[in-house]
């Protein structure tokens, strides 16, 4: 059974950074791919960038390209979400889940194999 549990998460003022951690347990097949979501207050859950398993492919949100970093250290099983620049409308709860699909991660898909979360609150 696979575990994902996120951490890393804290309270920083606008511009700074933090770097989020979900670190993986259990069997995960290579061409799965492992997705960083957020969950605002009032929001719905939305994707914000995910990495292949086995291959440094990557895939962002708009809204994350060019401030977020998404990697992986195949030694820890672990994914990191670098976020760089934050700005007050970051400010969610974020989630690591599994994805699955075929062809590009832009058509992957989230699985059920949510943690609990990490909250990230930006000060303006």
């Amino acid at each position: 059974q696979v575990q994902l549990v996120e951490s890393g998460g804290g309270l920083v003022q606008a511009g700074g950074s933090l770097r989020l951690s979900c670190a993986a347990s259990g069997r995960i097949f290579s061409s799965y791919a492992v997705g960083w979501f957020r969950q605002a207050p009032g929001k719905e859950r939305e994707f914000v960038a995910a990495i292949r398993w086995s291959i440094p492919s990557t895939y962002y949100t708009d809204s994350a390209k060019g401030r977020f970093t998404i990697s992986r250290d195949d030694a820890k099983n672990t994914v990191y979400l670098q976020m760089n620049s934050l700005k007050p409308e970051d400010t969610a709860v974020y989630y690591c889940n599994l994805m699955r699909g075929a062809g590009t991660l832009r058509d992957y898909y989230g699985m059920d194999y949510w943690g609990k979360g990490t909250l990230v609150t930006v000060s303006s």
